[in-house]
């Protein structure tokens, strides 16, 4: 019979918090092993607070059947440097049914020097999601591989917070293309967008005339 996280001691979602600023990593893994998704979340958090963290949890976790589990391991793996089977697991939830957790891998690949970019480009300009596009713009701008500069171009004439990501994104990359698009999103209809680019042009030495 399964504990109930709401009544037993130590698989309460309170103690798994607990256990992280305790150091209590033995709690911690118990609830990694829970059937209760709220405490596999947890775990991951306490887990990382205690300094226990491994990659091959992130990976496990990378591979949950909860959503909200995945989206944690992808935060998570930032912390690490991605390479081998962790790098592969993280790229995988490129292609994650929920867009939440594509949003959270391609937070954590544009903090790795050895991101896809090719895939997050194709993030950035095919999947159905704007949140999970804009988030795929904001980690091509983040890497500021020049070879991205296509998909965050592409992304200006996205919806209104994708543009968004895009011009901020723009910062991280330079030549006439980039003017240009600058001096477009100069124009846009969104405020948000054209202020960012007057700003970028502004402190690149551009007028807008």
């Amino acid at each position: 019979m399964r504990d109930d996280p709401a009544t037993h001691g130590p698989t309460r979602l309170v103690d798994v918090v607990v256990a992280g600023h305790r150091g209590d990593v033995e709690t911690a893994r118990r609830a990694a092993r829970s059937d209760d998704p709220r405490l596999r979340e947890a775990a991951l958090g306490a887990l990382a607070r205690a300094g226990a963290l491994e990659t091959a949890m992130v990976e496990r976790a990378l591979r949950d059947p909860e959503p909200a589990v995945r989206r944690r391991a992808c935060d998570l793996a930032a912390m690490f440097q991605l390479s081998g089977p962790l790098l592969a697991t993280v790229r995988a939830a490129l292609s994650d049914p929920d867009a939440l957790v594509v949003e959270a891998a391609c937070w954590a690949l544009g903090e790795s020097s050895s991101a896809p970019v090719d895939e997050l480009m194709s993030t950035a300009r095919s999947h159905a999601d704007a949140r999970a596009r804009e988030a795929a713009v904001a980690a091509i701008g983040s890497i500021g591989d020049p070879r991205g500069l296509p998909a965050v171009l592409d992304a200006l004439g996205d919806r209104p917070t994708v543009r968004r990501r895009a011009v901020v994104a723009l910062a991280a990359f330079d030549g006439e293309e980039v003017r240009a698009a600058l001096r477009r999103s100069a124009a846009d209809r969104d405020w948000q967008v054209r202020e960012v680019a007057e700003i970028l042009l502004d402190a690149g030495g551009t007028t807008l005339e």
